[in-house]
């Protein structure tokens, strides 16, 4: 597709070149000739010109229009591939908003470049020089007058390219900063709406509004003087070269058709700058896309995999803390979890509990490996999790969230986000152990109904159990729950305790519970506060080893 679209931008730019010397044959044999024949001759010459560069031009806007838009996105699929493989804290110092921005407007400003902007600047950079390479021939005196004003015109344009450049790179920070604005208020109208806030975030939006349209301004002025500099520059020299062309015509050095044919080419090139000073100004905000662009692909996810990885057997896995320290990123000051070491047999259950902020949920995230620990190992089916693939770790392990996250698509999709390749048969079984099939058969479509944004349209004990149906559906060989009853009422929680009683058959099971009359059952309860295991063993042991359980015990069962 490139050489063909090389190839019709040559062809395009010759015949264009070509039409200069018909209107010389038009003038000295057509017009300045009694013989009808040559003016057919030379009007057929125009119109085969004509068309030929009518071909041309189609040819040449399809394929590059055509290369705009396949570069754009494989550009965008890149993008995305590369953000999958990054890990959380990437996502954590990095808004979301910016990172759309880059996925979307970058890459659509790419797409305008490649598909329009370069190609004019192509066909007029040949023009140009094709235009002075005519003029040269036609005359060698006035193109010489044109080519004195040529260095007058470069230098303005690389002064001001540079200047547009740094603009336009800021210009899509602030674009940027408008959409993750903008997402923000819009993912959260209902607190907006609730504390009454509509008029401060109108005043607090169009505050971002002006500065992304300050910036744009100062891009536009510059890219305003680099036009009009550039166009006042061609045109003088023009203007000085129709002079003394008229001049040689009035006493007989040239003819009327060389100084017309003269004329054209000298329009050509006037006109090829112009466009070139205009184009110029795109592409310098084009780099300015590509270099954020650049920037994300080139970042590196901090969880490195092992060369030669190991695998994991399937059934239930045994695990192990090892002397583990735990910093997260964003707060390297604070420690999350220090010197952590306990075990967990195969098919055990274990309950984590502890106040907020002990640590508890940061033991599934390096389980994940979402995160490395700063020091100590985590060991799972004897294996430092650091030698799998995060992977094949991830596909062992079935996680339902405190908070569930569901995407904007139908219930089925939501389900089978636990396995892609469950028949619809799996995924109603799936829904009915998770007592989430009583609530789907009342929704407009079942299965099949658009479930919103973020699951909008679903109650926090309806998400549950939509999230627990698909870590069911996943049948995972040890089972991650954090709050997963949390937010059910007492009798969706009584059935849903019962479906997770039979899915964690035969699993290891880590259990994260803030309500105590909840993990009863477990084979272990471990009590974590400020990032410490402070005791371990079954609720009658910790009642009497340790203070904080039994202070918290009494709070939930009032005695």
């Amino acid at each position: 597709m490139v050489l063909g679209a090389a190839l019709a931008l040559i062809v395009t730019a010759g015949v264009s070149l070509a039409m200069g010397q018909g209107i010389r044959l038009l003038i000295d044999q057509g017009f300045d000739s009694s013989d009808p024949s040559l003016l057919n001759q030379a009007m057929l010459i125009l119109a085969v010109i004509t068309l030929l560069m009518a071909a041309g031009t189609f040819t040449r806007f399809y394929l590059v229009s055509w290369l705009g838009e396949r570069v754009s996105n494989d550009v965008r699929l890149a993008v995305f591939n590369h953000l999958l493989t990054l890990d959380p804290n990437y996502f954590e110092v990095n808004r979301s908003g910016e990172i759309n921005a880059r996925l979307t407007t970058d890459t659509t400003l790419l797409q305008s470049i490649i598909g329009s902007s370069i190609s004019m600047a192509l066909r007029n950079s040949l023009t140009f020089v094709g235009g002075l390479v005519m003029m040269l021939i036609t005359n060698p005196k006035l193109a010489l007058i044109v080519l004195a004003s040529v260095p007058l015109v470069i230098f303005p344009m690389i002064l001001y390219g540079r200047r547009i450049r740094k603009l336009s790179r800021l210009s899509q920070d602030r674009v940027a900063d408008i959409g993750t604005y903008a997402g923000e208020i819009v993912q959260n109208i209902k607190i907006v709406q609730s504390f009454t806030r509509e008029s401060e975030e109108t005043k607090a939006f169009g505050i971002e509004v002006e500065k992304a349209f300050n910036v744009a301004k100062k891009r536009i002025l510059q890219r305003s003087i680099l036009i009009v500099v550039a166009m006042t520059l061609v045109f003088t020299g023009l203007s000085s070269m129709i002079w003394v062309g008229a001049q040689d015509v009035a006493s007989g050095l040239i003819s009327s058709g060389e100084l017309a044919a003269f004329i054209f080419y000298a329009l050509m090139v006037a006109m090829a700058v112009a466009t070139i000073s205009e184009v110029y100004g795109e592409l310098q905000r084009a780099a300015g896309a590509t270099e954020r662009l650049l920037e994300l692909l080139a970042e590196q996810p901090q969880i490195s995999t092992a060369k030669v990885a190991m695998a994991l057997p399937d059934g239930p896995l045994a695990l192990s803390f090892d002397n583990v320290s735990f910093n997260y990123p964003s707060r390297p000051d604070q420690p999350a979890l220090e010197n952590i070491t306990f075990s967990v047999t195969a098919g055990e259950t274990v309950a984590i509990v502890g106040p907020s902020g002990a640590g508890k949920s940061t033991l599934f995230e390096l389980l994940q490996r979402f995160y490395d620990p700063t020091s100590g190992n985590v060991i799972v089916a004897d294996h430092n999790i650091k030698q799998l693939k995060p992977q094949d770790l991830r596909s062992h392990l079935g996680l339902v969230p405190q908070q569930p996250t569901l995407f904007s698509a139908d219930v089925a999709h939501n389900i089978r986000y636990g396995d892609p390749s469950a028949s619809q048969e799996k995924v109603e079984q799936a829904a009915q152990k998770a007592y989430a099939d009583e609530f789907i058969a009342k929704l407009p479509e079942g299965y099949e109904s658009y479930l919103g944004e973020q699951g909008v349209r679903l109650s926090g004990g309806q998400k549950q159990r939509i999230a627990i149906a698909r870590a069911m559906l996943k049948d995972p060989s040890m089972l991650l729950l954090d709050e997963a009853t949390s937010a059910l009422d007492a009798n969706s929680e009584h059935k849903v305790q019962a479906a997770l009683q039979e899915l964690m058959q035969g699993r290891t099971t880590l259990i994260i519970a803030h309500r105590l009359a909840t993990i009863m059952h477990a084979d272990r309860i471990m009590l974590f506060n400020e990032g410490k295991l402070e005791a371990q063993g079954c609720h009658e042991e910790l009642i009497a080893s340790s203070a904080l359980y039994k202070r918290l015990s009494q709070l939930q069962f009032n005695h």
